[in-house]
């Protein structure tokens, strides 16, 4: 965890807190290409804002997708009692309100982070916790990083929100999460991104 609550969560004994995903692109950097950021657009025709930090393309936005890449559906699971026990991939509204996809995302749990048909739109991953280091690293550090990737002011961050400069041009916003008991808790004070790596697994 590091300051001001932007939270970089490593995914844990497979079903733990439902978080948001920030997707991710490395392959024109992996290729010594120094990339552009563009928009890019999902499967069911989103299309969402990119930035580049330090030579790497991140999305500026959470993800809203319904599907995975090969058009299979994720399931939309509204029940706690269901989120609890499912062992594949779901996704859900904060709680169960669709008027926060537009600016929030969907919360995705950690089978639908990990399922082999993919989430990402193509040539998009969900950020390794090698990756989510080096962007806090570059961003200053644990103790600077979280006010540079967040959105300033207090229309969507709980007063006082101090030290929000997003400088970054990250603008994470604070969506809150799903417990892995299936509750709701936490919108507008805590933002939390899947991790593909799982505890310790370095990677």
């Amino acid at each position: 965890m590091f300051r001001n609550r932007m939270i970089i969560h490593t995914a844990f004994l497979k079903l733990f807190l439902l978080l948001f995903m920030a997707c991710h692109t490395p392959t024109e950097y992996d290729r010594g290409i120094r990339p552009s950021p563009r928009p890019v657009m999902d499967i069911d025709g989103n299309v969402y804002e990119t930035i580049n930090i330090d030579d790497r393309i991140w999305m500026a936005e959470n993800l809203r997708a319904t599907r995975y890449r090969n058009g299979d559906p994720i399931a939309n699971v509204t029940t706690a009692e269901e989120w609890e026990t499912i062992d594949r991939g779901a996704l859900i509204f904060y709680n169960n309100i669709s008027s926060y996809d537009t600016l929030y995302g969907k919360l995705y749990n950690w089978y639908a982070i990990n399922d082999p048909r993919g989430l990402c739109p193509p040539g998009w991953r969900v950020p390794t916790e090698r990756d989510w280091v080096s962007l806090i690293n570059v961003l200053g550090g644990e103790s600077l990083a979280g006010g540079k990737m967040k959105a300033r002011g207090t229309q969507h961050w709980r007063a006082p929100n101090v030290a929000a400069t997003n400088e970054s041009g990250f603008t994470g916003l604070p969506g809150g999460m799903r417990r892995f008991d299936g509750v709701f808790t936490s919108i507008g004070e805590i933002s939390y991104w899947w991790s593909s790596t799982e505890t310790g697994a370095l990677s």
